[in-house]
This record gives structure tokens, C-alpha cells and sequence, in this order.
């Protein structure tokens, strides 16, 4: 049996088509001088007077509310949130200013809502920006009663001479990744069609070996981690020509959005350890071409280096407490 995305209802070939539709709705209407880039980047860029750039961004956590749901736990989900959102605006080199939340729900439920708003409160933190507000929508009737969904909106700003968009980027340039802390908040259709869903379904509470001690729950709900503090030493470093945050799409598509089109990339799948959580949706059907797909794999953030700046750059990752993984390259 070999699951694939589509099998778990999601359509990426479909949303593919989708963005392209909206760009060209947004091409239909009166251009704003201001805007830079297009749609379809990691984040939105608007020129404000003085030289500064405004950066934008909005995005949800997707089907993992749904495992929160299942375990009752829910101190990590607000960080899920928080970090899909600002770890999109820093690939530019955009310093998060504010983030707001909109949870959307079929009944107000404080004791669940409570935790979902601390964990974003504390991610924000550790992000250097504010908790600006946001919106509860109680909707009966669009939502059941356990019904919830989370979508979160983040700001940032930057010099526009200082913005990093790929274009520096050269044949012999290295890509080095750093880890994930697991799924993160992508693919969990899948996650969820392949544990859960068949006949021979896993429980939350299990414990298999692979996952060396811990619980299915607990791997599934390990929070996505913040880039942000390594990603702006990086790129006030002067060392990246482009940065990527692995979201949806998998490794390739993601670093692919940041590399010109003239240029090829390639990656060696086999240089970074898995978390063990990615061994286990293999051996539940999903196959290899299917999980560099949809997963991060192991690696959540990544960065374009020159060739020559590369020792350089992992003793810069090692002095901030990351390991770096030469996992790529760039070529004509």
C-alpha cells in the first residue's frame, strides 16, 4: 500500500493551479508601485518611505488542530502558529514586528482557547515581536461544537537594500539545512490518513520502537521550531544569498522558490539524520517520493551559502548552537 497526499484528500497539482490563479486575478488589477515580488513568496513586500520594506504574511496549522483535539493537548499548537508565520517572514531578512491570531470555533471553549493563546504568546516572545491582538469567532452552525481552526497573520520590516531574495545566488553555491523538530505543521492530512485511518489504526498512546520511548502523540505535537533568531544572524552576516523555510511542498519546492530560474538544485536526501517520526509514516505506506513530497524530513530551515563562505557560515551556525547540514547544491 503506498499512500500519497490526494489519497488523504488534499490536491496539490489543484492548489498549484489555485496560486497561479490568483496571481493572475491580482495581474488583472491596477498594479501598486509599492509592491515588490510577486505571489507565491515566502512572504509579501511592501516599499514604504525612507528606504524601509514591510513584509507580510498569514498562515494556519492545517489538520494537526485535529491531533491536538485528539489527545487534549494543546500548549504547543499556539507556537505551531506563530513560528509557520514568522519563520516565513525571516527568509527574507525581515525582523518580525506583531503577530495576530484568528481562531475560529463551533462553541468558546476558554480551557482549550486559553493554552492555544499562551503557547502564542510565548512564541511571540521568543520571537522578538508583539502579540498585537486578534479575533475569536464563535460560529455555530459553520463549526460543531469541538470545531476549531487557527489561521495567524505576522509583520515584519527591513531596509530594502538589505533584502534577500535569491538573486546573489550562483552556480557553486551550497545549501545547508538545519533540523526540524519533526512534522512541524505540514502534511498532517497524511500523517493522520496513514496512522489513524486505515485498518489497522495506531493510537496516540502507542509506543513504538522506532519512536525510541516516546509516544505517537508526543512526536505528532512536538511544536514547529522559530528560526528567527538564527535567521536573522544569517542574514545580517552578510554569508546567504537566499533562505528557505520548509513548509509545505517538501524540501525541493521550498528551496526551489528562492533560486533562479536559470539555475538547477539538487540535494542529497541522505546527508542529515530523520527524526524517527519520519521512519514510521514510511513504514505505515507512504513511499520515499511521496514523503520528500509532502515532509520537511528532518530539516525545517535552509540557506543558499557561496561555496568559499561555507566554513565561514558553519562556524557561525555552530556558535548559535545549530548544527549544519551540507545537504545540496547549485548549478548551472
Amino acid at each position: 500500500m503506498n499512500l500519497n497526499y490526494r489519497d488523504a484528500g488534499v490536491d496539490i497539482p489543484l492548489a498549484d493551479q489555485w496560486v497561479g490563479t490568483i496571481r493572475n486575478i491580482v495581474r488583472s488589477m491596477p498594479a501598486d508601485p509599492n509592491v515588490l515580488g510577486g505571489i507565491g513568496g515566502f512572504s509579501g513586500l511592501y516599499r514604504l518611505p525612507g528606504g524601509h520594506v514591510l513584509a507580510g504574511c498569514c498562515d494556519g496549522v492545517g489538520t494537526k488542530i485535529e491531533v491536538a483535539k485528539a489527545a487534549g493537548k494543546f500548549d504547543g499548537i499556539g507556537q505551531d502558529l506563530v513560528a509557520m508565520n514568522v519563520n516565513d517572514l525571516v527568509t527574507c531578512g525581515a525582523r518580525p514586528l506583531f503577530f495576530l491570531d484568528y481562531i475560529a470555533c463551533g462553541r468558546l471553549k476558554p480551557e482549550i482557547l486559553g493554552p492555544i493563546v499562551e503557547s502564542a504568546a510565548r512564541a511571540c516572545r521568543d520571537s522578538g515581536c508583539a502579540l498585537l491582538g486578534g479575533e475569536t469567532a464563535e460560529m455555530p452552525g459553520t463549526y460543531n461544537e469541538d470545531g476549531l481552526d487557527l489561521a495567524g497573520f505576522s509583520v515584519g520590516m527591513l531596509r530594502e537594500d538589505e533584502i534577500i531574495d535569491g538573486s546573489r545566488i550562483a552556480p557553486g553555491d551550497a545549501v545547508v539545512g538545519i533540523a526540524s523538530s519533526g512534522v512541524h505543521s505540514n502534511g498532517f492530512s497524511l500523517v493522520r490518513k496513514a496512522l489513524f485511518s486505515s485498518g489497522n489504526p495506531c493510537g496516540l498512546s502507542d509506543t513504538p520502537e522506532v519512536l525510541e520511548g516516546k509516544t505517537i502523540g508526543e512526536s505528532l505535537l512536538v511544536p514547529t521550531r522559530l528560526y528567527v533568531s538564527v535567521a536573522l544572524e544569517a542574514a545580517s552576516s552578510g554569508l546567504v544569498g537566499g533562505m528557505a523555510h520548509i513548509t509545505g511542498g517538501g524540501l525541493y519546492d521550498n528551496i526551489r522558490r528562492v533560486i533562479p530560474g536559470d539555475l538547477a538544485l539538487s540535494l542529497d536526501y541522505d546527508a542529515w539524520p530523520r527524526s524517527p517520526i519520519f521512519s514510521l509514516l514510511r513504514d505505515r505506506g507512504i513511499d520515499e517520493s511521496e514523503m520528500r513530497k509532502v515532509f520537511n524530513l528532518g530539516i525545517g530551515f535552509a540557506f543558499i551559502v557561496r561555496k568559499e563562505k561555507l566554513p565561514e557560515f558553519l562556524s557561525l551556525l555552530e556558535s548559535l548552537g545549530e548544527k549544519g547540514y551540507v545537504i545540496g547544491g547549485v548549478s548551472a
